[in-house]
């Protein structure tokens, strides 16, 4: 045998000791923990950004609408929608602030008491005093839990100075950012990007439109039907119950405690009815006029709405509550664009060759 066609013997591997081993693997672990921690923040900047990009939709959306009623120049309607808006919340704040001011004081003055009082009707009935040893059983849990979903990586304030800022950035100048993304997409795949990024617009606009259509009606609906009943605090319950009508589901839930409680002072009558006043206003706006708005956005499964806020919830707190059904819509056309067409493209083009041939 030639010597050139012998092989070299492998070097023998150099046993690691066990402090090596250890230390090798706690740099594997520390490194893990560093990246699911950055991808946790990521993905909280990403929310945001994507909060950002609904409230330039509503402003791009709202200055389509002055410019197709009023022949105006863009620049002029756009200005009129982001300050017009600004303007509006500030005129608002200014006439009711002092009335909602008064009444959030009452709320939290009589609050402690409605609850006790509360407490005390329910302990009247074997069912009211199951509901309370649960309560008091599992309130520490209860507690963290709502700690836990209330709470930012950046704190509220610094979230909504962050959405807003990007927000008129996004406004401003909506092509930079589109073309600075497109340019990142290869040329094959730009028209499907296109088509994707058109059907998520239309979807946030659908959204956006319902949603604050609902938030609307729930705050005049109430404030109507808890004026009748007598309920003190009307503007900061029917506002917060309207606040709250962005998260679906559990929005509604929450919103109707307060509500209920202060009516618990009243008779138990009283607190039937506003119940009922409760779930008849958001059983219209949601089974009626929602869905008549919302016409264009994709219809969502309500175990998977549920599930997407409960887990986004979990990872990002209030912000992914709010932004979980959006974001839910994102992912299924997403989903659908790049994965299930393609499936049924290949699907017909399999049954297209197996169609046999006639005379």
């Amino acid at each position: 045998m030639d010597i050139a066609d012998q092989k070299p013997a492998p070097r023998p591997r150099k046993e690691l000791t066990y402090i090596e081993k250890v230390w090798h693997t706690v740099a594997i672990v520390a490194l893990l923990v560093v990246v699911i921690l950055i991808a946790r923040v990521a993905f909280n900047v990403l929310l945001m950004v994507l909060a950002a990009t609904l409230i330039s939709t509503y402003f791009h959306g709202l200055g389509n609408i002055i410019q197709r009623k009023t022949g105006w120049s863009r620049k002029v309607a756009m200005s009129i929608s982001v300050g017009g808006s600004f303007a509006i919340v500030g005129v608002l704040l200014w006439f009711i602030g002092a009335r909602l001011q008064m009444q959030v004081a009452q709320l939290s003055h009589t609050l402690p008491s409605t609850i006790s009082a509360a407490r005390e009707k329910l302990s009247e009935t074997p069912i009211g005093q199951q509901v309370l040893t649960y309560f008091d059983d599992n309130s520490g849990k209860i507690f963290i839990t709502a700690q836990h979903f209330f709470s930012t990586s950046f704190g509220v304030l610094g979230n909504i100075y962050i959405i807003v800022f990007l927000a008129l950035f996004f406004t401003a100048s909506p092509s930079v950012y589109k073309n600075g993304f497109m340019i990142l997409i290869p040329e094959k795949k730009k028209e499907l990007w296109q088509c994707i990024m058109n059907r998520v617009n239309v979807s946030l606009k659908g959204w956006l439109k319902g949603m604050l259509l609902s938030m609307v009606l729930i705050f005049v609906m109430l404030t109507i039907g808890l004026t009748i009943m007598g309920i003190p605090a009307v503007l900061v319950l029917a506002l917060f119950a309207g606040m709250l009508k962005i998260i679906p589901n559990f929005g509604s839930l929450v919103a109707m405690i307060p509500g209920v409680l202060l009516a618990l002072t009243v008779s138990t009558n009283t607190a039937v009815i506003v119940a009922l006043i409760y779930i008849v206003s958001q059983t219209i706006v949601s089974n009626i006029v929602t869905p008549i708005i919302q016409n264009k956005i994709i219809n969502l499964p309500p175990a998977l709405t549920i599930i997407s806020q409960v887990i986004m919830g979990t990872l990002s707190g209030a912000l992914g509550i709010i932004l979980a059904v959006p974001l839910l819509a994102i992912t299924v056309i997403l989903a659908d664009e790049l994965y299930v067409k393609k499936i049924n493209v290949v699907k017909r083009d399999v049954n297209a060759e197996n169609v046999p041939l006639t005379d």
